[in-house]
């Protein structure tokens, strides 16, 4: 449900920011010059500002008759079955995947001109790589995600950089891996 929600986001946002929800996808999209470097950090600091607004109102809501405990969505993952490296790799992979995705759904030189299919796609990548990534580490695969609700529950440490820098590189490695291998 989370990836198509996602995808429905996208959908609204479209018109007014392009669909930007996510910093890693932001950092592709200049990486792969079409953003300006300047409208990547505009997009970065809203994202996180959104962020941090919306978790603020969930912790508020949350904190209503000791409901904060059923409120779940912080990253982590289990240093018995995983260790950093693991983790890491796969916030890289899964958002790797869903940039790869995106970057694939908005390729004019394919014949995809803007409709209802981008968001579609971009969804249920999102909602593929949940089900693979949540049982590791709840699957952030978007810095404001992966951080954001740490840090206002105070549970930010050094898993966070993780969750932070994870998705990033994810998008960074993307953008080289579609223009010389899906669209050369």
């Amino acid at each position: 449900a989370f990836g198509i929600g996602i995808g429905g986001i996208v959908h609204i946002l479209a018109d007014a920011s392009g669909g930007h929800v996510n910093p890693a996808v932001s950092f592709a999209l200049f990486l792969d010059k079409r953003i300006s470097f300047v409208g990547m950090i505009f997009y970065m600091i809203a994202q996180f500002a959104g962020g941090f607004a919306g978790a603020g109102v969930l912790y508020g809501l949350g904190t209503c008759d000791d409901a904060l405990e059923n409120i779940s969505g912080g990253n982590s993952y289990n240093p018995e079955f995983l260790n950093w490296g693991q983790a890491f790799f796969f916030e890289v992979f899964g958002t790797m995947f869903l940039v790869l995705t995106i970057l694939s759904s908005i390729n004019e030189s394919r014949g995809h001109a803007p409709s209802y299919l981008q968001p579609l796609a971009i969804g249920l990548s999102i909602f593929v790589v949940h089900i693979w990534l949540i049982p590791y580490t709840n699957c952030a695969i978007n810095p404001v995600r992966g951080v954001v609700w740490n840090i206002i529950i105070g549970q930010a440490g050094n898993q966070s950089f993780i969750f932070l820098f994870g998705p990033l590189v994810g998008g960074g490695v993307a953008v080289p891996i579609f223009n010389f291998i899906f669209n050369p």
